[in-house]
């Protein structure tokens, strides 16, 4: 006779409700759900463990989670950029396109990135991240990027 145990709880770290469940039997199964306040689902996943690992495991999840809680949140003391979290318009990406793409002067990519951030509101994360949506290799000043690299970052310029 096989007995399962389950637990199966919520909790709330910054603005994402998570659902986790773990089912054990032979194996434990660890089912995760994340979804914004608006309930767009923002984190889902599986984990198959065998039993004995649960307990260390859960620990490192609980500080994965909070960590990431964390890096999500501008630090103490440091503002967020003024559009942060905004939408991009198609004039916005037009903008960070025509000037990563008309530098030819091989400015240091850090620093461009760091000027543009200023420039438009936004963080450096947030600029490399949105660079090869619009078409530009985000590793080198002044070149589009090819549809080899959108294919690896899984992006339609």
């Amino acid at each position: 006779m096989t007995t399962t145990s389950t637990y199966d709880s919520q909790t709330q770290l910054g603005p994402i409700n998570y659902r986790v469940r773990a089912t054990a039997q032979q194996d434990v199964l660890l089912e995760v759900f994340g979804a914004d306040p608006e309930g767009a689902v923002v984190a889902e996943g599986m984990i198959r463990l065998p039993v004995s690992g649960g307990a260390a495991v859960g620990k490192l999840l609980g500080r994965v989670l909070d960590g990431l809680t964390r890096m999500g949140a501008p630090p103490p003391g440091k503002p967020q950029p003024a559009n942060a979290k905004q939408p991009w318009t198609a004039e916005l990406d037009e903008e960070l396109r025509e000037a990563w793409l008309d530098r030819a002067d091989q400015a240091p990519v850090a620093e461009l990135i760091r000027s543009l951030a200023d420039r438009m509101g936004r963080s450096p994360t947030s600029i490399r991240s949105r660079l090869p949506r619009v078409g530009c290799d985000p590793d080198v000043v002044g070149r589009p990027l090819s549809q080899e690299a959108a294919q690896v970052l899984g992006v339609t310029p």
